[in-house]
């Protein structure tokens, strides 16, 4: 029997949700996406057991293999952006996580990238972060100015080249520790991914989320990923315009240090 681990979840509909997503990124699989952990089964409403992945440090050619590989997992696609994976419960809260991050309902789809990201993730944060103390009034504002150039186009940009105009099919956690590295080195995707929050978004997001936290031989899955699927020219100069999401989640999660990186960030992009 191979080994699994178990992870317990907050309510039911946050088990199914997590499931759902998982299902959903490796419905990519087929098309050449990146691996995703399977759940083996669910013993309980709140409890998921999962396929355990024994994990070591890449090789270049893990490396490379999963750069290639998530470009096909982004390539394909989500119904709007902020959709959540089509499984997720139904009459369940639109909200992920300890941070309790939003996904948007097919009813109030924003038109655009720009829209989502401002007010789904900048604003959405911001406003709690302030309730909560960790930002002023004139600090917030730096945010808000951050949300208008977003809403006008001003720091919009295209998608990688296999993803084209629409959203693409994020991960939506990808920080390094979900990144795991088989010790069989045969994965043909290189590694396999687990703990998604996946969504419809910004392919940079999810590789942006990669530089925030440290993956090992980062340039080697960059440059992989952009030989797959070209990035839009400009990349490396909207990084912390992306790293925003996760550096706001971090602010209202744990303070500390975040506050000050989440505020410098965003005033490069004000």
């Amino acid at each position: 029997m191979s080994e699994t681990y178990v992870k317990t979840l907050t309510s039911p509909d946050e088990a199914a949700a997590e499931a759902a997503g998982l299902e959903w990124l490796a419905e990519a699989e087929d098309a050449g996406g990146t691996r995703i952990a399977r759940v083996v089964a669910r013993p309980r409403p709140t409890v998921l057991e999962l396929e355990f992945i024994s994990d070591t440090a890449p090789s270049a050619a893990q490396a490379e293999r999963f750069g290639r590989s998530l470009a096909h997992t982004h390539a394909a696609g989500a119904s709007h952006w902020g959709a959540p994976s089509p499984g997720f419960p139904a009459n369940g809260p639109l909200r992920m996580g300890r941070s309790r991050t939003p996904f948007v309902p097919a009813s109030e789809a924003p038109e655009t990238w720009g829209e989502f990201f401002a007010e789904y993730r900048i604003r959405d944060f911001v406003h709690r972060i302030v309730d909560a103390g960790g930002y002023d009034g004139s600090e917030a504002a730096v945010f808000e100015r951050v949300c208008d150039r977003l809403e006008d186009g001003t720091l919009g940009s295209p998608q990688p080249a296999l993803v084209g105009d629409g959203p693409a099919r994020l991960h939506g956690d990808l920080w390094a520790g979900n990144v795991l590295w088989p010790r069989d080195r045969s994965e043909p995707t290189g590694a396999v991914l687990i703990d998604a929050n996946p969504h419809g978004g910004h392919a940079e997001t999810d590789l942006a989320l990669l530089a925030l936290f440290w993956l090992p031989r980062l340039e080697t899955v960059l440059a992989a990923y952009d030989a797959e699927s070209r990035l839009a020219p400009g990349w490396q100069e909207r990084v912390e315009l992306h790293q925003l999401a996760p550096l706001l989640l971090h602010v209202l999660l744990f303070g500390g240090s975040y506050t000050d990186a989440a505020l410098r960030a965003a005033r490069r992009y004000a």
